[in-house]
């Protein structure tokens, strides 16, 4: 017999019992769409985690106070809120060699204004390196002067949100706008960055000199001077990142006076660290997930098997009709792989459009990121072919070795 005449065989023959057939083939279709939906999901996860990677910089350490807030959102003293201040930005600047970047910063919300537009934004009061370890492009205008730096000149950088909703289609440059009720002159603009890897707005955002914030912005009680709420900190190899991690606390706690065996006023995040966790816990999930789809392919094969055991038992006299006209092992095997392999075929192909479509659903109406490529299709594909090839063989082997003769006495 040609391919061609094994293949319109097995079809005649599942056709003789269509409902059999697509009640096998179930199985396989939620498996093959399971394993594109899933695969789907940790694809668009782990696209996620890059990009938060690209927005928080792979080479950074972020120190905050220790206090402020507690477990379970219980506020600490508010002293313990100010920690840090400006001499621990030198200090680490200058006793950390693998230090490459440091930056204090407040930070706050505020009503910009400007005209009759107004928006409720963020703002940032900053030093120098901190445009540098945020990789933050100036594109219009020019940056902070050094002058600006150290006095409490009030020239603010927007972000791109913010420029749109205050100016539209114009710069903005040289104009003057009102953050909370202090007049600032707009001198440039940041380059646009889109969706934090967290789900906020990069570029809702207002940036102004650290002490100008310090004397103009922060209303805060109690603030001492110098006084920062957290320094960003960027190293020269992300190899260093531990140990520069580890000197930081050293000359922190040294700074700080805090005695041996004492809890420590500040917090040092490690990005790495953050990604290294957020990386494992999403392989789990798509190994879980997988493990699923997996488990749904294994039930589906097995159907298969199944049924062909079945429908070998049922057409034994066709089997030996068929070999006394000529046909041998071979032929027969083939015919019945084919049908199995066919099943799962159909269920695949049918498994693929759903498993596109639902994945594209998730990714719509979820919360989940979902990231599709042909290389997920072609893979539901092979697994399609590869459930019908493994678990089709031996219905199809059994049927290849029956006797002729006693297949033909069979009732």
């Amino acid at each position: 017999m040609s391919f061609t005449d094994i293949l319109r065989t097995a079809f005649f023959a599942l056709r003789g019992n269509w409902m059999r057939s697509a009640l096998t083939s179930l199985g396989v279709i939620i498996g093959i769409a399971a394993v594109i939906v899933m695969v789907s999901i940790g694809q668009g996860t782990q696209a996620e985690i890059d990009k938060m990677v690209s927005g928080l910089g792979s080479q950074r350490l972020d120190i905050g106070s220790a206090g402020g807030m507690g477990p379970g959102g219980a506020r600490m003293a508010q002293g313990s809120r100010w920690s840090l201040n400006e001499g621990d930005v030198e200090a680490i600047r200058s006793e950390v060699p693998e230090v490459q970047y440091v930056a204090g910063s407040l930070r706050g919300g505020s009503q910009v204004v400007f005209a009759e537009n107004n928006a409720s934004t963020q703002w940032q009061g900053v030093q120098a390196d901190w445009f540098a370890i945020n990789d933050w492009q100036i594109v219009q205008g020019q940056g902070f002067d050094t002058p600006d730096y150290g006095g409490s000149s009030k020239p603010v950088i927007l972000g791109e949100t913010v420029r749109k909703t205050l100016f539209g289609d114009e710069s903005g440059i040289g104009q003057s706008i009102r953050l909370g009720r202090v007049p600032f002159t707009v001198v440039g603009i940041l380059g646009s960055k889109g969706q934090g890897g967290f789900g906020q707005d990069q570029d809702d955002i207002v940036v102004v000199p650290l002490e100008t914030a310090r004397r103009r912005l922060s209303t805060a009680q109690g603030m001492p001077p110098g006084a920062v709420q957290s320094i960003a900190v960027g190293v020269d190899d992300a190899k260093h990142l531990d140990a520069a991690q580890a000197a930081i606390e050293d000359l922190l706690r040294q700074r700080h006076k805090i005695q041996p065996g004492a809890d420590d006023d500040f917090a040092v995040r490690n990005i790495s660290q953050i990604v290294a966790t957020r990386t494992a816990t999403t392989n789990l999930m798509s190994k879980l997930l997988g493990a699923v789809a997996g488990i749904c392919l294994i039930i589906g094969g097995i159907g298969i098997m199944n049924i062909m055991l079945v429908s070998v038992t049922e057409r034994i006299r066709e089997i030996g009709l068929r070999m006394a006209v000529g046909a041998g092992p071979r032929d027969v095997r083939l015919q019945f792989l084919a049908e199995a392999m066919l099943i799962s075929l159909i269920g695949g192909i049918i498994g693929i459009g759903i498993g596109v479509v639902g994945a594209l659903l998730v990714g719509k109406f979820g919360d989940l990121p979902v990231q599709l490529n042909a290389k997920v299709i072609l893979l539901a594909a092979t697994f399609s072919i590869c459930t019908g090839l493994f678990f089709g063989y031996y219905p199809a082997r059994k049927a290849s070795l029956l006797d002729p003769i006693d297949a033909l006495r069979s009732q």
